[in-house]
């Protein structure tokens, strides 16, 4: 599989030949943010730390999964991914809160921070396709084939 958008495809097609799994996966991998949060765990073992090294070590997932896989696209996938990993949270936050406090709280409580969240997670994505798309050319960029690849800016 090859890194590069398919030239001349339009975004909607680019998206549905995403990997699914692989989106999910690291959604899945971002909502441990959340649960430290929920579980008191970020709380006990200290902020703004906690949450900082939590970012930085599933965004290091993030980058490796993408970085030494041959998912297609991975910049696209990743940018997915951080909007998957939005809705999910808009999800669990508005099962839980009210679970476990007696009330709505988080982005659904305040719908002014719907779309905020689902940018910034959105450009998170993105930078961490970007890093992984580094990986990837420091290793050569290799494709499905075997063959050597550009990743930016050249043929596959």
């Amino acid at each position: 599989m090859n890194s590069r958008p398919a030239p001349g495809l339009p975004l909607s097609a680019r998206l549905r030949r995403l990997n699914r799994p692989m989106v999910a996966l690291l959604a899945a991998v971002a909502l441990v943010r959340p649960v430290f949060s929920v579980t008191g765990a970020t709380d006990a073992l200290g902020r703004p730390l906690t949450p900082l090294l939590l970012t930085l070590l599933i965004s290091l997932a993030w980058i490796l999964a993408l970085g030494l896989s041959r998912v297609r696209e991975p910049m696209l996938t990743a940018v997915a991914a951080g909007v998957a990993y939005a809705v999910a949270a808009l999800v669990l936050s508005g099962v839980l809160s009210p679970v476990l406090t007696g009330e709505l709280r988080g982005p659904l409580a305040r719908p002014q921070a719907v779309l905020p969240m689902l940018l910034v997670n959105g450009v998170w994505g993105a930078v961490c396709g970007v890093c992984a798309l580094g990986v990837r050319r420091s290793r050569g960029g290799v494709s499905a084939g075997g063959a050597r690849a550009r990743v930016w800016g050249g043929a596959v």
